[in-house]
């Protein structure tokens, strides 16, 4: 009932985790899948070792909802390959988030961590808080990027893509025609702190990205619009924190979850996700996620009227 099929992976829950959540070491990654994941993204990994921001890095502003600016920190494809290979010895679904400097460091990331074993690419363009989001705000870049990829690899290929943006939805339909499998929406929110007292950001970086309860309503209506023009599977991501908001995601037309912010509470509110979404299914009659996806745009807007 809970099983879903994006581009070829198939996956025994819809449920994936994001990338740039606890996705950097093995034990970790199986103790998530144990808990009821049906994927693991890794966090983002760069052509080479990258420390990172210095602390603060990540602060929870209002309850459940958290400003980040981490800075891509990650051990470099060349130490990771390891971490991927034993990954996957023990049969985990594995996407690899990559970044890049260049599109061709970009494309040698990703055909590494194809060659140790990765399951499918997630291509980071979009983190708020580091250079790569300068890709994700341009149409052009974005399929310069996506077709170069695409064209070297043999596994599928998604793009997470950036909310900073004016349209979306023009940057979504450059990495459909770049080849893109699928895209990943949203990546964290722009946003900032700023200390009365010191006068100054609290974040050592100055900006972050938002994550957590706060942007749940603004990436289901991104989902919801991205639906109405894409070809490709949407994987829904930002602020779920109940089985009601993953429903939420599938209605407005994800084919699958990410979820990153709400694991601070544990791993619990894995299985608490999956029971939701299977009793959802049950009590209303569906036999699978596929039923109900999409299902939201069936209303018909409420139509102002004349005078």
């Amino acid at each position: 009932m809970l099983e879903v099929n994006i581009s070829g992976l198939n996956l025994k829950s819809p449920i994936i985790l994001a990338s740039g959540i606890l996705g950097v070491s093995f034990s970790i990654m199986k103790k998530l899948m144990d808990a009821g994941l049906g994927a693991i993204t890794t966090k983002s990994i760069g052509p080479r070792p990258r420390k990172g921001y210095k602390n603060p890095s990540i602060i929870e502003i209002f309850p459940g909802t958290f400003l980040n600016s981490v800075g891509l920190g990650n051990p470099g494809i060349e130490n990771f390959t390891s971490e991927i290979k034993e990954i996957k010895t023990n049969n985990i679904p594995l996407i690899v988030s990559v970044f890049g400097d260049t599109n061709e460091s970009y494309l040698d990331v990703a055909l590494k961590a194809q060659e140790a074993g990765a399951d499918a690419i997630e291509i980071n363009i979009s983190c708020p808080h580091a250079e790569v989001s300068s890709i994700g705000i341009n149409k052009n870049l974005t399929f310069d990027l996506t077709k170069l990829l695409k064209e070297k690899l043999s596994i599928p290929l998604f793009v997470k893509l950036n909310p900073n943006v004016t349209d979306i939805c023009e940057i979504a339909l450059a990495a459909q025609e770049g080849g893109a499998d699928g895209v990943v929406a949203i990546n964290t929110i722009a946003a900032m702190k700023i200390d009365v007292n010191t006068m100054r950001p609290i974040l050592s970086h100055g900006s972050g990205g938002l994550s957590g309860k706060a942007i749940h309503p603004i990436a289901v209506k991104k989902v919801y619009d991205l639906y109405k023009i894409l070809k490709i599977p949407i994987i829904g991501c930002g602020g779920i924190s109940n089985w009601e908001q993953a429903i939420e995601f599938f209605l407005a037309g994800a084919t699958s979850l990410q979820i990153g912010t709400i694991l601070y509470q544990g791993l619990d509110i894995i299985k608490m996700l999956n029971t939701g979404i299977r009793d959802y299914l049950t009590i209303n009659n569906f036999k699978n996620i596929s039923d109900i996806k999409g299902l939201s745009h069936e209303f018909e807007t409420q139509k102002v009227p004349d005078f």
